[in-house]
């Protein structure tokens, strides 16, 4: 029966990967994938988290299940990093799941189970694996503007138009920091907009917060998802731990069900529950459990911040770093974006013509559509991108 299965189209992240895996050239820069790397290259294991490995190692007793749900000490740290103070905690249904890919997905068999005719508004652009996950499922999909091409900002009067075509029932997916691919956020007043908006149109906000602590700081980061959580009657949160503790492959992530009235947790609760069964019944503990301990030990949780603001601080070095060169080498400040984006990634604006030529001539590799991993970099390679950049005429 399997010959009747059909070629899938190949990930284009990965394809590049391995493109640069087989290019024999010494000097190329890798700002692809999406992972965070320090001026050597490397994706270090945070401090905090090799320190709660070792003390885990010498504590844990037993490798059961932990629950459907995964450990609940779990979800309360981590709801309480990204939500604070915003909603009761009585209001907040949470399950654990394999990476923010895996909350990610389990939010949209949620948003499915509720109402199969739910359209789901994406950003244009989003995250590719968004619009995967949703075609693979069958929810219909409904972009709505948000990238400017010629500021390199937020067009919010189009996106803000084109939301106002969501209709009871639709759920509209937002990033809550750190936008992937383009590192445009929306500011606090236009959070609020778009809360005034969900409010008036009755649609239902998920959001996909997978970067909180590589823009603005731990508490900046979050003010939009606790602004529209403690706001609207019900929404989605999908959180990752891959990040900002730096815990890729051990796939940790958490999904939230927010609702404003706490006699609904229960029902929340056990769809939650139900899907995880559905999928991979418990979800992976290992992780989960290092978060939590960082989370919950003051001085674990304060190397652990410390060490992320340096991170925080280093990208944002890079970015002032990458937008002054252009300058000097352009002679205009046409490039000034990338140092007020936020996160790993910004959107360069360049055709795909021009990111090919940035590869074959330099050796620069970045996805098709310019986005680029501003993690990849560091001192010495800023100025081989810049020049690549003007060269290649963006």
């Amino acid at each position: 029966m399997f010959e009747t299965l059909k070629e899938q189209p190949a990930d284009k992240i990965l394809m590049l990967m391995q493109a640069y895996k087989e290019d024999p050239r010494t000097q190329k820069v890798d700002l692809g994938v999406g992972v965070y790397k320090d001026a050597s290259g490397n994706t270090p294991v945070m401090r905090a988290i090799k320190a709660a490995e070792k003390q885990l190692w010498e504590s844990e007793t037993t490798k059961s299940y932990t629950g459907l749900a995964g450990d609940p000490a779990f979800a309360e740290a981590l709801g309480k990093l990204v939500l604070g103070d915003a909603v009761p905690a009585e209001n907040v249904a949470a399950a654990a799941t394999p990476g923010g890919t895996g909350a990610v997905r389990q939010a949209f068999d949620m948003i499915k189970m509720a109402n199969p005719k739910a359209r789901v508004f994406v950003s244009d652009p989003t995250w590719p694996n968004h619009l995967s996950i949703l075609k693979h499922m069958g929810l219909q999909i409904v972009p709505y503007r948000y990238f400017d091409a010629e500021t390199r900002g937020v067009d919010f009067v189009g996106m803000i138009a084109d939301l106002q075509q969501v209709l009871p029932g639709d759920v509209v997916l937002l990033h809550g920091c750190c936008h992937n691919p383009t590192g445009a956020n929306l500011n606090i007043s236009q959070w609020k907009a778009v809360t005034e908006l969900l409010l008036e149109k009755q649609g239902t906000p998920m959001i996909d917060i997978a970067y909180q602590g590589f823009g603005d700081g731990l508490e900046e980061d979050a003010a939009g998802v606790r602004l529209v959580a403690s706001s609207v009657p019900e929404c989605l949160i999908a959180a990752s731990c891959s990040k900002n503790f730096g815990i890729y492959r051990e796939r940790t992530g958490l999904l939230m069900a927010v609702s404003r009235d706490a006699s609904a947790k229960k029902l929340n609760q056990g769809t939650l529950n139900y899907l995880n069964r559905q999928n991979y019944s418990f979800p992976p503990d290992h992780g989960a459990r290092l978060v939590t301990m960082v989370l919950n030990d003051p001085e674990l949780r304060a190397d652990w911040a410390a060490e992320l603001e340096e991170v925080r601080l280093s990208m944002l070095g890079l970015r002032e770093q990458l937008a002054s060169e252009l300058q000097r080498l352009s002679g205009s400040d046409r490039f000034g974006f990338i140092a007020q984006h936020r996160g790993m990634f910004s959107r360069l604006g360049a055709t795909p013509e021009q990111v090919e030529t940035m590869r074959r001539d330099h050796g620069i590799y970045m996805v098709g559509d310019s986005r680029l991993n501003i993690a990849g970099l560091n001192k010495t390679t800023v100025p081989i991108l810049a020049e690549a950049i003007i060269k290649a005429g963006c």
